[in-house]
């Protein structure tokens, strides 16, 4: 417009055809000025023009290639998971396990089907699979047959059935955890292969109902399990084959006396749970035993029922 006089259109015209590389037949002759600065206009308003449009398209690839990497770094993460827990369902439910769970450092990965629950457990850095959890592919993804347990925490009862079905095909010996909206429920989900079934209404129900009649055992346990704050906590504690513990009776290992924590139960490998053990009650090897202490001790009988140390030559 100021070189060659031309109007707003014919010359904005001509600029968007240079810029683009086009080249349409100039709507006018241009004298030696206009193609001095026509010159100087491809130059450097293509270069501008085509450095804009790279940046574009390198920022969709390495977004791209970050999305790949980012999954496929997730995938060899899970695939060296062992002994780990599948939460099945991250919602309400699903996520205060997730919460739980993460709080005692215990490897676990979760399954979700919808892209934006999946997005909350990525921004809290758990691992996960996005997909039905009754999907046998998904659940061999997961690594189910190297998991500990399974806890199916899904929308319906028809869909945790079905969950807890797949899975207990694939993994015979898992431990399987499942929620229960109806209580009609609970008598299909054990058939269909699940260790234990919890109602969290009817389970909210008989907390609320304890909280009234024994408010203060409520209280107190409630402090024991899930008080965070606590210098003391109820724990259960495996007694595995290299420890010292095993063998001897509650007396001899001297737990009260040297780490004063009590022995509230002792769970037995064939499955019996005994409540309140005498002072002659052997502690044997698979033994679980369910303890109450102050933390730090809790975590020397953990060391002390894990292994022994190795004898001086």
């Amino acid at each position: 417009m100021s070189i060659e006089r031309w109007n707003f259109l014919d010359s904005l015209y001509m600029t968007i055809i240079t810029l683009t590389t086009v080249g349409y037949d100039e709507v006018h002759k241009i004298s030696p000025y206009g193609r001095i600065f026509t010159m100087f206009l491809v130059f450097s308003g293509v270069g501008i023009i085509l450095y804009v449009a790279s940046s574009v398209a390198q920022g969709i690839v390495e977004g791209r290639l970050r999305e790949v990497l980012g999954r496929r770094k997730l995938e060899n993460k899970i695939k060296k998971l062992k002994n780990h827990y599948i939460i099945c369902g991250y919602g309400r439910v699903g996520s205060t396990i997730c919460n739980e769970i993460a709080s005692k450092s215990i490897p676990f990965v979760v399954i979700e089907r919808d892209p934006a629950i999946v997005q909350k457990a990525d921004e809290n850095d758990y691992l996960y699979l996005q997909g039905e959890a009754a999907d046998e592919n998904v659940l061999i993804k997961a690594g189910i047959e190297r998991a500990k347990g399974l806890v199916s925490a899904v929308g319906s009862d028809a869909e945790n059935v079905f969950v807890t079905l797949t899975a207990r095909s694939i993994n015979p010996n898992l431990r399987i955890v499942a929620r229960a909206c109806e209580e009609d429920s609970s008598k299909k989900l054990i058939k269909a292969g699940a260790d234990k079934v919890v109602s969290p209404h009817g389970t909210a129900a008989r907390r609320i109902a304890q909280s009234i009649l024994r408010p203060t055992i409520s209280d107190f346990i409630e402090l024991a399990v899930h008080g965070h704050s606590l210098e003391f906590q109820m724990e259960e504690i495996l007694v595995g084959k290299g420890s010292n513990l095993k063998n001897l009776t509650l007396q001899e290992s001297d737990i009260r006396q040297d780490l004063n924590v009590i022995v509230i139960g002792i769970r037995r490998t064939s499955g019996e749970m005994m409540f309140n053990p005498s002072a002659q009650t052997k502690i044997m090897e698979g033994d679980t035993l369910i303890v109450l202490g102050e933390i730090q001790n809790l975590k020397k009988l953990e060391k002390l029922c894990a292994f022994s140390p190795p004898e001086e030559p």
